[in-house]
């Protein structure tokens, strides 16, 4: 959530920043909510102090005998008058509340500016592209099947099963046991969140269409940036104890509402996916390096396991709603000939921290902190880079030394 503050002060640079993200300001949308706002509080600040004059007047007059009738008439008029402004002002809060909501994070300046993902700008590529595999990982294992989970539950869904489910189990180990290294804490987590945690991480109240309601109330988890973040919503921090690095292993859920046809086949894009979540609860003087540290944590996954990379720098234009700077990490995959993202890691400034409550205490008084995250992996599509990187060509997927001490062999026979 942006600061209200920034909006009535600085109103044509925050529009400025935004449009840099393709969002326009309704500037009369809010002036006129805020001016409303203005008037009401102080009409309703006023009844107070009449009421309360009247009410200490009425004491004085009942202790002395005296007829309080009439003035008993004239204070609950002030009553209804009070209740009724004080109704108009807290509608009006809420619809400055809802405005606020609806806005997306300003941009950070060193952000390059741009409309789309065409002009994101390529930082770095690290390893080097081996294998002439062209088939996709469904041709090359069994062990995949799409056609047994669409029985069970419908498309988008997979069974995995024998050493790729195995496979699959042991980078998720890995890639937990190597943030614990890095110095993250782990949780386990529900995998369903109420509306407040969804609002508070900025996937309510805009993109309800993306996530699977289990009720009025609770949602699916899409990812356990949402769980993991709110572990700290409505709490004050210790300064010295920033930054807190937390991870999880969770199963996300995402309706993938409105990409029909984009890479129906396979383990890119399903309703449901293993994800490794990293979190950092960050100082705003020391977020960037926290975002650089949370990058390297989850490029060394990759390197370890030998993928080939590049590291993405986000424009202004294909920032996400709640980022204010995005990395995105892209493995390389043979069958499609192009990299493919496999982690999103953003520094999210204060955003979700205002709409969390999320502050620390310090000797000159108390902040919002800075929230970091990004995926370190997301498990299927490692898995996709594994075995069709890692393909010999003919009966085996040859596996990186990292992953022995979690599998009995470092080859899968085909």
């Amino acid at each position: 959530m942006i600061d209200i503050k920034k909006l009535r002060d600085n109103f044509e640079e925050v529009e400025i920043a935004l449009k840099r993200k393709g969002y326009i300001l309704d500037k009369a949308r809010f002036q006129l909510h805020d001016n409303k706002r203005k008037h009401l509080q102080v009409e309703v600040e006023y009844l107070k102090s009449e009421k309360k004059k009247l009410s200490a007047e009425f004491g004085k007059l009942k202790s002395s005998g005296e007829d309080v009738e009439p003035l008993k008439h004239i204070i609950d008029k002030k009553n209804e008058e009070l209740e009724k402004k004080d109704s108009e002002l807290q509608n009006i809060l809420q619809e400055l509340d809802d405005f606020l909501l609806s806005l997306p994070n300003i941009p950070d300046e060193s952000v390059p500016d741009g409309k789309n993902e065409v002009d994101n700008v390529v930082v770095s590529k690290h390893g080097s592209i081996k294998s002439e595999n062209t088939l996709d990982h469904l041709e090359i294992t069994k062990d995949i099947d799409i056609d047994l989970a669409s029985k069970i539950a419908g498309s988008r869904f997979s069974v995995l099963k024998g050493d790729i489910a195995k496979l699959q189990r042991a980078l998720i180990s890995f890639m937990i046991d190597n943030a614990i290294k890095n110095g993250y804490e782990e949780y386990y987590l529900p995998f369903i969140a109420n509306k407040e945690s969804l609002t508070s991480t900025g996937q309510l109240p805009k993109f309800e269409d993306d996530l699977f309601k289990v009720n009025e109330k609770l949602y699916l988890i899409p990812t356990a940036e949402v769980p993991l973040t709110n572990l700290f919503r409505d709490q004050f921090l210790e300064e010295k104890k920033l930054p807190l690095k937390v991870t999880s292993h969770t199963p996300c859920f995402r309706s993938e509402a409105g990409s029909y046809g984009k890479d129906t086949r396979g383990l890119i894009r399903q309703h449901q996916f293993e994800k490794i979540e990293l979190v950092q609860i960050t100082n705003p003087s020391d977020s960037m390096n926290c975002l650089k540290d949370l990058l390297l944590n989850a490029c060394e996954i990759l390197e370890l396991l030998e993928l080939p990379y590049q590291i993405i720098e986000l424009c202004s234009g294909d920032l996400g709603f709640s980022s204010a700077k995005t990395f995105d990490i892209e493995v390389w995959i043979p069958s499609q000939n192009k990299y493919r993202e496999i982690s999103s890691c953003s520094n999210f400034t204060d955003f979700q921290s205002r709409r969390g409550n999320i502050k620390f205490k310090s000797n000159d008084g108390n902040h919002y902190v800075h929230t970091i995250n990004g995926s370190g992996l997301a498990v299927g599509r490692t898995l996709v880079a594994l075995i069709e990187n890692r393909y010999n060509g003919s009966s085996k997927i040859e596996l990186p030394k990292c992953l022995q001490p979690y599998l009995d062999s470092l080859t899968i026979s085909l």
